[in-house]
């Protein structure tokens, strides 16, 4: 598949006076200045992120009221049930915040919830609730989820329950009545900082009780490395508080993990320093899975156990749930292909449904993603869902799904979502309806450029820049993330030494020559464009910077993403 190359510009006066100030490479300044980091002090809150440079919880709307209700509740020997999403920013952020409350609270007053994917759906859930009351809760805590539950909150306080809600998700015109809200993108909250997730939101609130209750920070602190993992999975921007968070979180998994982290660890056969990018791909999935198979009740068990034997045994139950979830992802994917590539009106369409009954709903939406990644246009994956046919959507980069489902919306039972994906259901007999609708909707909206594939490049470098030193700066823009993405970089009019080769008939082996300069790379399912390099031509290459390690020795390494004939 070709892809768009997308080279940002730069404001080359801000980056030469920050290199003026830094006294680091001139290439690095210009990224840093298109991230907005255009000063010295800037640089300096970067680079080195301190947890003193994290914004007053107090700061945020209705937190004096949340707090000022847990105390009541503690005071009067309430109980209190933490209740949370069952994805990993759910079940992370429930773990955390019950683990806190434990600590400064009589445990059999408290118990925490996750509701069951298929059974309660997403959000708070009316089962839930109805738990509360028959255990003699009065207060609940909600976590990533709430701020579209008006009703069923106001259904709670028919009952005498509270709730105090922490969510991250965007509110609609109507906020629940709640005895507090505490989320960042309500439009009168004046805290600085919008983009935390679910679980960085219950760390502000455990962090404005530890205050109030006069507690040392480690009472709240020890709880970075599940903020962390929340941040890594949920794609939030790499960012602001998040970038601090991820950074002391990351410090936390890598030397004294909770129990829980440490034995996901060991069962993905980590060794080395984890870097966020491990957390995204090999504890997120594991924890995920949960949810996704079974139940995510034993993600938070596992996060909140102290006994290393007990937490090992609850991470092998993810570890088993996520291996089912890749069967199954893989076995579907296989499937949902031969379904496209069968599909006459394949070559025409800007979009792409597939249905089949008895598929897994818990990887749908995985399945959709790994569509995209054959045919990238916004793609829909449904299965049977008891008397309806339900399943997720996922869109391609710059395309608003959101809106091409719901003008889709007389073919529904229900729908809801954002920008990039989306959930549905309908009736059976209305799915090739809806598919031929959605594909309408979809090819009157998008722009053609949408359906190709883009790469976004940093900067042009080259290969004498390519050194150590320039590693070892990149390594500190750590940890990448949504708006602090890995640099990725362009070298022009590169050649081939004679010495490239294919290697397991997928990927590509890379030793190029560039002023004089040689550098070795490795480029993954580039097999196809190996040809360019036997038209023994420049090419022009764009990759991020590694190192490799080879029998103990480190050396730089260009992870090629894609390459083209030099003009």
């Amino acid at each position: 598949m070709e892809k768009r190359w997308n080279i940002l510009a730069y404001d080359d006066s801000k980056a030469s006076a920050l290199k003026q100030s830094l006294g680091i490479n001139l290439t690095i300044c210009r990224i840093l200045v298109q991230r907005g980091i255009d000063s010295f002090e800037l640089a300096r809150q970067y680079f080195r992120p301190q947890l003193d440079a994290l914004h007053d919880p107090w700061l945020m709307k209705d937190m004096q009221k949340a707090v000022n209700r847990i105390d009541t509740a503690i005071t009067s020997q309430q109980k209190i049930l933490v209740f949370g999403d069952y994805d990993v920013d759910g079940t992370t952020a429930v773990a955390a915040m019950y683990s806190f409350l434990v600590s400064i609270y009589d445990k059999e007053h408290l118990d925490f919830y996750i509701p069951h994917r298929y059974r309660e759906g997403y959000g708070v859930s009316k089962a839930g609730i109805d738990f509360a009351v028959a255990n003699g809760f009065s207060l609940i805590i909600s976590l990533d989820c709430g701020i579209k539950s008006a009703g069923l909150i106001d259904y709670a306080k028919t009952l005498g329950i509270d709730f105090i809600v922490c969510d991250h998700h965007l509110p609609d015109k109507t906020v629940p009545d709640a005895v507090a809200i505490l989320n960042p993108k309500q439009v009168d909250c004046p805290y600085p900082y919008k983009e935390l997730c679910g679980c960085g939101v219950g760390f502000k609130l455990m962090t404005a009780l530890a205050e109030h209750f006069s507690l040392p920070g480690e009472t709240y602190q020890c709880y970075l490395d599940l903020v962390a993992t929340a941040i890594a999975a949920d794609i939030v921007p790499m960012t602001g508080e998040n970038r601090i968070l991820a950074y002391l979180g990351l410090q936390k998994i890598n030397n004294n993990p909770s129990p829980g982290i440490k034995a996901l660890i060991k069962l993905g056969g980590l060794q080395k320093n984890l870097s966020i990018t491990n957390v995204v791909f090999v504890i997120a999935p594991r924890v995920n899975a949960a949810g996704r198979m079974d139940d995510a009740r034993k993600a938070v068990q596992l996060f909140i156990e102290k006994d290393p034997e007990k937490a090992f045994e609850y991470a092998e139950m993810l570890h088993s749930d996520n291996s089912e979830r890749k069967e199954a992802d893989s076995s579907i994917t296989q499937e949902a292909l031969a379904i496209i590539q069968a599909d006459q009106s394949n070559a025409s369409r800007k979009s792409s449904v597939v249905y089949k009954e008895d598929w897994h709903k818990g990887v749908v939406g995985i399945v959709a993603s790994r569509l995209i990644e054959h045919y990238y246009r916004p793609t829909v994956v449904l299965t049977r869902s008891g008397d309806l046919v339900a399943g997720s959507a996922r869109s391609v980069a710059g395309f608003n799904l959101y809106e091409a489902i719901y003008a889709c919306r007389d073919q529904l039972v229900a729908y809801g979502g954002h920008f990039a994906a989306a959930g549905l259901s309908m009736l059976p007999e209305n799915v090739d309806s809806f598919s031929k609708k959605f594909d309408e909707v979809v090819s009157q909206q998008i722009e053609e450029r949408l359906l190709i594939p883009e790469i976004i490049i940093d900067a042009e470098l080259c290969f004498p820049e390519v050194k150590e030193s320039l590693y070892n700066i990149i390594k500190q823009m750590e940890p990448f993330g949504p708006e602090n993405m890995r640099p990725v970089f362009i070298s022009r009019a590169v050649a081939e030494t004679g010495y490239s080769k294919i290697l397991k008939e997928q990927h590509v082996r890379f030793i190029l020559k560039q002023k004089d300069v040689i550098l070795n790379g490795i480029g993954f399912n580039l097999a196809h464009k190996f040809y360019l390099l036997n038209m023994n031509k420049p090419v022009d290459i764009v990759y991020t910077i590694d190192e490799n390690e080879w029998n103990g020795t480190k050396s730089i390494q260009l992870k090629v993403i894609d390459l083209r004939l030099s003009e």
